[in-house]
C-alpha cells in the first residue's frame, strides 16, 4: 500500500523510504536534494491518512528525517502535484459541508476556547519569527528583496488606502491582534481606533504597546467578541479574522459588519481564501493548529455580503505574497536559539510541520489571499483604483 501511496503523491524528487521490515521504497524521478525518512510500523499506519498521520508520524517521530528536511519534502510533493485542489463526487462534496458544520460552530464560548488554544500560547514565541510589529498575516511584497519587516509595512500602508481613512474616523480593528495595525492607522492615518480581540495575551501586549507608543489616547482595545458591539464606524477593518469564524457564522460575520458600518462608510476585509471554492479544513491544522478554523472560497464570502446588502467595491487576490510570508517565518522559527529552550521537540515539529505546510498550500496548492472592500453606497469610493497606487 504504501508503495502505491508514495508513487501516486511523488512524481519529481529524490524520495527513499526506510520502512518496517527492512524494505526500502524510492520513489520521484531522482531529480533535487535526497530526502530519506525512517519510517516504524506506527508511522505505517499513519500514512494511510496523509492528510493527517504525516505530521503526526512527524511530530510524534514515528517519521524520521535521516537525510533532508520536512519542507523538502512537502515540496516534493506539491512538484509533483501533490496539493493540486480535487472537487471530489456530490456526496464527496455533501460529507465535507456536513463536517464543517459540525467543526464550525463557533459560538462565543467555543470562539474563546478556540482562539486561546493558537493566540494565548506565548507572546514571547510570537516576537521569536514575526515581524517586530507582531503582525500574523500576510505580507505585501511590493518588491521580491523586500524584508519581512518593508512588507508588513507596505501591507499596512495599503490597507490604510483602502480604508480611506481620514484624520478622526471612528474605525473598527476586528481581531486586533497584538495592536500593530490599530497603531499604525492611528498613528499614520490619523485613525480613533478601536480593537476586538478574545485573546488575553494579545490584549495586554496591544495596550502596553499602545501606551508606550503614546498612542492610548487613539487605542482602545478591548477584549470582546465582535458580535456583542452595538455602535457605529465610519471604517472597519479586519485582518485574519474570518478564517475563524466558520462557515456556518459567515452571514453573521457580514451582516454584523453591515449593522456597525456607517452609512457613508467603508470597510475592508483581509482573508486567506481557496481558489477551488469550498471545501474541508486539512485535518491537521483542524485538530492541532486552528481549531474551528476554516478558510473559504470566495464563492461562500460574495454570497454572504450579497446578503448582508454591501456593496463590493474592489477586489484584490494576493498569490504568492504569504508563500513567501510563511517561509520567512518559518526560517526564524527554526534558527531562533531559544525555542528549544522554551518548547519541548514535540512541539517544535508541529510548528515546523505547520509553518511548511503553509508555504506549501500558498505555493503549490490552492490557497491565496483576498482583500475586499466594502462599503452600504455605491459611490463610498473613488470609481477608479488610482489612488490605491500611493508611493513607491
Amino acid at each position: 500500500m504504501i508503495e502505491a501511496l508514495l508513487s501516486k503523491m511523488i512524481k519529481t524528487g529524490d524520495l527513499t523510504a526506510h520502512l518496517p521490515g527492512g524494505r526500502v521504497v524510492k520513489a520521484g524521478d531522482g531529480t533535487g536534494p535526497p530526502v530519506t525518512i525512517r519510517v516504524n510500523s506506527r508511522g505505517l499506519r499513519r500514512l494511510a491518512n496523509p492528510s493527517l498521520g504525516l505530521g503526526e508520524g512527524y511530530m510524534e517521530e514515528d517519521i524520521v528525517f535521516e537525510q533532508g528536511t520536512i519542507d523538502q519534502l512537502l515540496t516534493i510533493v506539491g512538484e509533483s502535484g501533490g496539493r493540486k485542489p480535487k472537487r471530489g463526487s456530490a456526496l464527496t462534496r455533501f460529507r465535507k459541508a456536513l463536517k464543517r458544520r459540525v467543526q464550525q460552530v463557533n459560538d462565543r464560548v467555543a470562539s474563546r476556547r478556540n482562539v486561546a488554544h493558537h493566540y494565548d500560547l506565548s507572546n514571547d514565541l510570537y516576537r521569536r519569527f514575526l515581524d517586530t510589529d507582531m503582525q500574523y498575516s500576510c505580507a505585501y511584497f511590493e518588491r521580491p528583496d523586500m524584508t519581512l519587516e518593508e512588507a508588513q509595512a507596505a501591507k499596512k500602508a495599503l490597507i490604510g488606502r483602502k480604508l480611506l481613512i481620514q484624520p478622526g474616523m471612528k474605525t473598527l480593528d476586528i481581531g486586533s491582534g497584538w495592536g500593530g495595525l490599530s497603531m499604525t492607522l492611528a498613528k499614520d492615518f490619523g485613525a480613533q481606533m478601536t480593537g476586538v480581540t478574545l485573546s488575553t495575551e494579545q490584549l495586554a501586549l496591544a495596550k502596553e504597546r499602545a501606551e508606550k507608543a503614546g498612542l492610548s489616547d487613539k487605542t482602545d482595545f478591548r477584549l470582546t467578541d465582535y458580535r456583542d458591539l452595538d455602535e457605529k464606524f465610519e471604517r472597519i477593518v479586519s485582518v485574519g479574522m474570518l478564517e475563524h469564524v466558520g462557515a456556518p457564522n459567515f452571514r453573521t460575520y457580514f451582516e454584523t459588519i453591515a449593522k456597525l458600518l456607517d452609512e457613508d462608510g467603508v470597510a475592508l476585509v483581509h482573508s486567506i481564501g481557496k481558489m477551488h471554492g469550498p471545501g474541508a479544513t486539512n485535518a491537521f491544522t483542524q485538530k492541532y493548529i486552528f481549531p474551528g478554523g476554516y478558510i473559504p472560497g470566495l464563492s461562500e464570502i460574495v454570497a454572504a455580503i450579497e446578503h448582508a446588502g454591501l456593496w463590493i467595491t474592489d477586489i484584490e487576490i494576493l498569490r504568492l505574497h504569504y508563500a513567501e510570508t510563511c517561509r520567512i517565518w518559518r526560517e526564524r522559527f527554526m534558527a531562533d536559539p531559544d525555542i528549544p529552550q522554551m518548547f519541548d521537540g514535540r512541539f517544535r515539529r508541529m510548528w515546523e510541520f505547520y509553518l511548511a505546510g503553509a508555504e506549501l498550500g500558498f505555493r503549490h496548492g490552492g490557497h491565496m489571499v483576498f482583500q475586499i472592500q466594502l462599503a452600504k453606497k455605491r459611490d463610498a469610493t473613488p470609481l477608479t483604483r488610482d489612488y490605491l497606487l500611493g508611493s513607491r
